[in-house]
């Protein structure tokens, strides 16, 4: 657990490898159960777990993890829930985990106990979806104090002056969002995204995760061959681990794992 998110991505670039990515939405359908999840992905061979606190209007989110946040929330999954569960369950993995949440919860509790809070419990990486670049510095800054890497997001439609800055604020990894809209699964990833790749890379050497409607083992092994440093799955994760349990999850982790090999 001593190293940071970018020391993982540095460690897997230098032995050639794509870090994988699962997305959980902490809660669904237990607490329990995504405790179980995290040991089992850790055992499959992610390189970090994106793990999603439920919040009540998941902007970014689509209908597979809205649902999954919803059923977490209604079963009373809150934010010391979560982190309780980080802290019982980090010390085992040798994945980090970083926390996906929106900005409202960390306002509520106050930015720099927020933070603190999190590092305590053992994350390690933070993605704000709806915090916009130019209010990041308020959370960047002390971030960057107590030890936890903010990943920022760049969308198919972001311009070009605008990803330099977003990549030279950008902590951890940058998100590549593969698509212009919600996460979800899709048939196949936008060439587009190939364009973003090469794009990204003439005003950055920070490493790239690229997201949103990735869902197969097919479409992982394309985004690595067009130069993902990492991929990031969650709908199609959260999709399995409600009705087929950890085992499901932990198959699927592992064809992942193997299409990246």
């Amino acid at each position: 657990m001593g190293k940071s998110v970018s020391a993982q991505f540095q460690t897997l670039r230098d032995h050639n490898d794509c870090a994988l990515i699962p997305f959980i939405t902490a809660g669904d359908p237990d607490l329990a159960t995504t405790a179980d999840a995290l040991r089992a992905l850790d055992r499959a061979g992610a390189s970090l777990i994106e793990l999603g606190v439920p919040y009540s209007d998941p902007l970014a989110d689509g209908p597979v993890i809205q649902a999954a946040a919803t059923r977490a929330l209604e079963r009373g999954v809150t934010l010391d829930a979560v982190l309780e569960l980080v802290a019982e369950v980090s010390p085992e993995l040798s994945a980090h985990i970083v926390l996906f949440t929106y900005y409202n919860p960390i306002l509520n509790r106050g930015v720099e106990q927020f933070l603190r809070d999190i590092y305590q419990a053992g994350a390690r990486g933070l993605v704000v979806p709806d915090l916009p670049l130019e209010e990041m510095e308020v959370l960047l800054r002390p971030a960057q104090e107590i030890g936890i890497e903010v990943t920022l997001l760049v969308a198919p439609t972001t311009p070009k002056e605008r990803i330099v800055a977003i990549a030279k604020q950008c902590q951890g990894f940058i998100y590549l969002v593969s698509v212009t809209g919600v996460t979800g699964m899709r048939r196949q990833i936008e060439s587009r995204v190939q364009d973003l790749l090469q794009e990204l890379r003439t005003v950055t050497d920070k490493p790239i995760g690229v997201g949103f409607g990735v869902s197969s083992p097919e479409q992982a092994a394309q985004l690595k061959a067009w130069g993902a440093d990492g991929v990031i799955v969650g709908s199609a994760f959260v999709k399995r681990l409600a009705p087929g349990g950890v085992l499901e999850v932990e198959n699927f982790c592992q064809q992942l794992k193997t299409a990246l090999s």
